[in-house]
C-alpha cells in the first residue's frame, strides 16, 4: 500500500470533512428556499474524489459531473465561493451565472461540473489530446456515472483515448442504479471496468468507500498517464446518502444504502484512528 505522511493523511481527512459539511448545509439552505434551481449532494462518496484529486494539481483537469460539489472541493476550489455561487452571488465562483450544476475554476483546472449525462468525458479527452500535443506532463481525469457510461460520446472518448495513448484517467463512480435505473439492467457486461479490455486499457475496480483503495489505485493509474502509458479506466462502486437530487424521494431506498453507509463511517472512523495516532 502506498504510504501517506501524517500531512497527507490530514489533508485527506479535512477535504472529506468539509465535502461532508458543505453538502450538509448546502441541503439545509436548499431545504429551507434559500438556494435556487437544482442541487445533487456529493454526500456518501467523498472517497473517491479526495482519492483522486490528491495525485494532481493546478496544471492537470477535471471533468465533472451534475453531482459536482466534492469533485470540486477536491480539487481546491474555494468552498465560500462556491457556496456563494450556489446562491446565485455576483461574488461567486462563477459570478452567480453557473449555480450549482456548472461550477467552474479554470485557475485549479476544474473544468466544470456538467448538467449533460457523461459530457466531461469528451472534454477530458481534449484535454489531454492538448497536453499530449504541446508535450506536458499533464493529466485529464473526467468523472462520470454508471448511467452515463452508457452514453455515446463516452465510449467513443474511450476509444480514441486509447488510440492515441492519452494521458487520461476515466473515473466512474458506480452507485448501483444511476439515477433510478439499477446497473445490473444497463450495462450489460456487469460491471463497468470490464468495458476496459474491450477498449485496450487496463481495467481497475475499486471498493469508493475505502480512501486508501482509492487513492492507491488512482495513484498508479494517473502516474502510468504523466509518463505515457496511455489511459486507465477506475471503477469506484460508491453510494450516495441522498436521492437523485433534493426533494426526490429517498426513503424506499434507505435499506440498501445502510450497509455501504456503515462501511463508510467504518472507513472514515479507520482515517481519522490513523491520523491521530500518527500511525
Amino acid at each position: 500500500m502506498m504510504q501517506l505522511s501524517r500531512d497527507d493523511l490530514m489533508k485527506a481527512y479535512r477535504l472529506m470533512r468539509v465535502i461532508r459539511v458543505f453538502e450538509e448545509r448546502v441541503r439545509d439552505e436548499f431545504e429551507a428556499g434559500r438556494i435556487p434551481g437544482f442541487v445533487h449532494l456529493y454526500a456518501g462518496q467523498e472517497a473517491s474524489a479526495v482519492g483522486v484529486c490528491m495525485h494532481l494539481d493546478d496544471e492537470d483537469y477535471i471533468g465533472s459531473t451534475h453531482r459536482g460539489h466534492g469533485h470540486c472541493i477536491a480539487k481546491g476550489c474555494d468552498a465560500t465561493a462556491m457556496m456563494l455561487e450556489l446562491f446565485a452571488r455576483k461574488d461567486g465562483l462563477c459570478h452567480g451565472k453557473g449555480g450549482s450544476m456548472h461550477i467552474a475554476d479554470f485557475d485549479k483546472g476544474m473544468m466544470g461540473a456538467n448538467s449533460i449525462v457523461g459530457a466531461a468525458v469528451p472534454l477530458a479527452v481534449g484535454a489531454a489530446l492538448a497536453a499530449k500535443t504541446l508535450g506536458k506532463r499533464t493529466v485529464a481525469v473526467p468523472f462520470c456515472g454508471d448511467g452515463g457510461s452508457n452514453q455515446g460520446g463516452v465510449l467513443e472518448s474511450l476509444n480514441l483515448a486509447s488510440v492515441w495513448k492519452l494521458p487520461v484517467v476515466f473515473v466512474f463512480e458506480n452507485n448501483g442504479y444511476a439515477e433510478t435505473t439499477a446497473a445490473s439492467w444497463a450495462v450489460s457486461c456487469g460491471d463497468i471496468v470490464n468495458r476496459a479490455s474491450a477498449f485496450g486499457m487496463p481495467g481497475i475496480q475499486v471498493d469508493g468507500f475505502d480512501f486508501f483503495a482509492v487513492h492507491e489505485a488512482a495513484g498508479k493509474a494517473i502516474e502510468r498517464a504523466r509518463n505515457g502509458g496511455g489511459p486507465t479506466l477506475l471503477e469506484v462502486k460508491v453510494g450516495r446518502f441522498f436521492g437523485h437530487h433534493e426533494g426526490d424521494s429517498h426513503e424506499e431506498s434507505f435499506s440498501a444504502r445502510l450497509l455501504p453507509m456503515t462501511a463508510a463511517v467504518m472507513a472514515q472512523t479507520k482515517l481519522c484512528h490513523m491520523v491521530l495516532s500518527g500511525k
